[in-house]
């Protein structure tokens, strides 16, 4: 009787023991919807080794790539409800809930990468403060190489676009299709190769990354680099998941991301030069865009700026006048 009381007691101590353990470590998934290969997700990576390494061990976050554990368009909705904890987000796909959220995807508002951080730094506590409205906090951003037309056939104005499936993967793209008479299909990175092997896309405007990353020169032969806007990637976590770290835990957390930013901002504009020989070695004809496209693409951006400051109300003028200083 006694050796059983001492067995239970042992079994009773272990348990304790196992628990306490499992308490002090935490666990978060980390859904991105890109590449493993890709500079976001090694960036996010790297952020995910140095949160184990400064936590002692006592955050854990597993990075799910490619849209493997949720879409990318569903991350947002993970993390705000709490099926995930932490997440990367292309916020201008949320641009449908608030035209703050598109203001990154604005044709020829902001087209090089100092003009990027400071349009980041003009709407960032907007954006922040949106957000945290919906239980959710900004860790850090990282911006995509600038944007250019992707096309199967030679696009020397904005009418030869006319009639063509156009790749759009948020409202912005999809408005750009509108008012060149193009045909939008929304279509996620993730998708984007076999969007393609398929002929439901034949135009659209993305990065070299993208571009990259989905082999597009099987499909695709002509790309202008017309440097219309760099979109960001935000990684975001749950309030509640952050508020329940302990005080070193989050603080190793939030060095972490502020590394993570400055080391993304800065490999992105080094891979740009990369991402574009990369098309060129592999067939495709990569080219400034004629001046009739870069004047029709501007009077594009024109247009968009008049909308996305009417949709934005006083918070967008501000933004767009802060900018501007």
């Amino acid at each position: 009787m006694k050796q059983k009381n001492v067995m239970s007691l042992l079994a009773g101590a272990a348990l304790a023991l196992a628990a306490s353990g499992a308490a002090a470590q935490t666990k978060w998934d980390m859904p991105t919807g890109y590449p493993a290969a890709n500079f976001h997700t090694e960036n996010i990576q790297q952020f995910a080794a140095d949160v184990d390494k400064a936590s002692s061990g006592k955050l854990k976050i597993t990075v799910h790539p490619g849209g493997s554990l949720f879409k990318a368009n569903e991350i947002k909705r993970a993390v705000q409800g709490g099926q995930a904890q932490i997440g990367e987000v292309l916020i201008s796909n949320f641009s449908n809930e608030d035209a703050m959220y598109g203001v990154d995807t604005i044709p020829f508002l902001a087209t090089s990468y100092a003009e990027a951080k400071k349009l980041w730094m003009a709407s960032k506590a907007a954006t922040e403060g949106r957000l945290a409205k919906q239980g959710i906090k900004v860790l850090y951003s990282v911006p995509w190489p600038p944007q250019g037309i992707f096309s199967a056939k030679p696009v020397n104005a904005a009418a030869d676009l006319k009639g063509a499936k156009w790749r759009a993967y948020n409202p912005n793209t999809s408005r750009i299709a509108e008012l060149v008479g193009a045909q939008p299909v929304t279509i996620q990175a993730a998708e984007l190769s076999q969007a393609l092997a398929t002929g439901a896309v034949s135009a659209f405007m993305t990065s070299g990354a993208t571009g990259y990353d989905s082999k597009v020169w099987e499909q695709i032969k002509f790309f202008y680099d017309t440097q219309a806007w760099l979109p960001k990637n935000l990684v975001i976590v749950s309030q509640k998941a952050f508020d329940a770290l302990d005080k070193p835990t989050q603080e190793a957390v939030l060095k972490a991301a502020a590394e993570a930013e400055a080391r993304g901002w800065k490999t992105s504009e080094e891979k740009t030069k990369f991402y574009l020989e990369q098309l060129a070695k592999n067939g495709m004809k990569v080219e400034a865009p004629s001046a009739q496209l870069k004047a029709d693409m501007k009077k594009v951006g024109d247009t968009m700026t008049a909308d996305w400051a009417r949709q934005a109300g006083a918070d967008g003028q501000a933004v767009l006048d802060a900018f501007r200083k």
